[in-house]
């Protein structure tokens, strides 16, 4: 079990691929004993992105704060405050920060 502000939980650089000014927080890992799924919040600087890549696995995303675009396979879609967006697993994708502000979003992902 864990209960806490997540705030406590280490901000770290992504250093995955072509990431720029991109950063997480791991707020729900197997460092917690979490066997199904993990829970991300990326931090996406004004003009920064995380790399257009795909995975085995889906993605559910959630924006908090600020604004920009995500891209899925060939189409770009404008993304903002309370926006949901769903990646199935093995589709190119890639977020934006397009705004002025921090863009700030949930990701959930499965363990396999």
């Amino acid at each position: 079990m864990k209960v806490i502000d997540y705030h406590e939980v280490p901000l770290e650089e992504v250093e995955a691929g072509e990431a720029k000014n991109v950063k997480v927080r791991w707020l729900i890992s197997d460092k917690d004993d979490a066997r199904n799924f993990a829970m991300r919040l990326f931090e996406v600087q004004s003009g920064g992105y995380t790399p257009y890549h795909a995975h085995d696995w889906e993605h559910e995303v959630f924006i908090l704060e600020g604004e920009g675009e995500v891209k899925i396979e060939d189409k770009t879609y404008p993304i903002k405050k309370d926006s949901v967006v769903f990646v199935n697993s093995g589709v190119q994708h890639g977020f934006k920060n397009t705004g002025e502000y921090v863009l700030k979003f949930l990701c959930l992902i499965p363990y396999k």
